[in-house]
């Protein structure tokens, strides 16, 4: 589904990915584990189009879309939650989750997204300002879901929020995966990913250093986590 080949970005002068090589394959959820500023949210903005300076190739369902706009990999199925959520304030719920095109007929519909979420069922003509930071979460993820992508890209879905809604979020992923939807999760929470994921890339100073399967990311969680400083 997803291969980036070498992968180099830049701010001016100074490099904030060093040659990054990663595979996610169709049905997959992936993690990428690292330290606050190893460079995690510069690759999900350097595979969705925020990021332009950049060297490498990246191949959506083995497509070359380095060049391409936002806004055309989105219509080619690659959803981004993004760390801040992106909600818009002066919209209600159903508003937010109706404003993104869909894009496949993977799509879910509002009575879908309404049964899986029941919080923004009950909110939905709530303004998005006045959601708590797991209801904002949930409608970031339900609004990409509704849209039909069929990559998704999630940054830190899991931090500041409660272990109910950490639980919730579980599971709504497995859903997800269970569907075949494919998932590239860059997650501090190592307990939380190693309970989702099929595979796990630790980044370090924008390096991939290790690529770990589900049993010996379970076996390592300790020593992750040390290093993670957690």
């Amino acid at each position: 589904m997803l291969e980036v080949r070498d992968l180099r970005a830049y701010y001016g002068e100074a490099q904030a990915l060093h040659g990054v090589t990663l595979t996610v394959r169709e049905g997959e959820v992936v993690t990428l584990v690292g330290r606050n500023g190893a460079g995690k949210t510069t690759l999900l903005r350097s595979l969705v189009g925020l990021h332009r300076h950049l060297e490498g190739s990246i191949l959506l369902d083995g497509e070359e879309i380095s060049q391409q706009a936002p806004h055309r990999r989105a219509r080619l199925g690659m959803g981004w939650v993004q760390d801040d959520r992106g909600i818009y304030s002066s919209l209600t719920v159903e508003e937010n989750l109706l404003l993104p095109p869909v894009v496949s007929d993977e799509a879910w519909p509002l009575a879908r997204v309404y049964d899986a979420f029941p919080a923004l069922a009950d909110r939905r003509r709530a303004g998005g300002a006045t959601l708590s930071g797991g209801e904002q979460q949930m409608l970031a993820i339900a609004r990409v879901l509704r849209t039909g992508a069929r990559l998704l890209l999630l940054d830190e879905p899991t931090e500041g929020l409660a272990p109910v809604v950490v639980q919730q979020i579980r599971e709504i992923l497995l859903k997800v995966k269970a569907q075949g939807r494919t998932v590239l999760l860059v997650e501090q929470n190592v307990k939380f990913a190693a309970t989702v994921a099929d595979r796990h890339y630790v980044l370090a100073e924008g390096r991939l250093v290790e690529s770990l399967g589900s049993e010996e990311f379970h076996r390592r969680q300790g020593e992750l986590l040390t290093y993670l400083g957690l």
